[in-house]
């Protein structure tokens, strides 16, 4: 079974009162694919998962909208918890080993088909349509 029908299936029962099922079902899909989904999280039923979502972090207030793809090693972190939120919306890209955090207080969003460059770090808005990529590599130190 993939990660993300185990993710439906623990927010599905999430919605339906059966908290202890669908934490034991987030549990088993952590257990397979190394990931931590929570069943609380808002997410369209047509996610996709490159390389099964191995080593995706999800923070429960997520909300992911519609055919949106994801790789692995991927953290959605909402700071300071409370009501703040952190909106991916309809058609988003987002690479390996990328790092979306929502600022403290306020929401953050991505907007519909945005694209999201392996290893990079985003904590503030991206527009509809954008792509953004990571700083390219410098070197520090060289060799003699």
């Amino acid at each position: 079974m993939s990660p993300e029908r185990l993710w439906m299936i623990s927010i599905a029962l999430h919605e339906r009162g059966h908290r202890r099922l669908a934490r034991w079902v987030k549990r088993l899909n952590t257990a397979i694919y190394h990931n931590s989904l929570p069943a609380g999280a808002s997410v369209a039923d047509d996610i996709h998962f490159g390389h099964h979502g191995f080593g995706n972090v999800v923070h429960e207030n997520v909300t992911i909208g519609r055919n949106v793809r994801m790789w692995h090693n991927v953290t959605l972190d909402v700071r300071g918890g409370g009501e703040n939120r952190l909106y991916i919306e309809d058609g988003v890209r987002v690479g390996a080993n990328v790092v979306i955090i929502a600022p403290p207080g306020r929401d953050m969003r991505i907007g519909a088909g945005a694209r999201i460059g392996a290893g990079a770090t985003v904590t503030h808005d991206i527009p509809p349509g954008a792509t953004v990529v990571k700083v390219a590599p410098r070197v520090l130190d060289p060799r003699p």
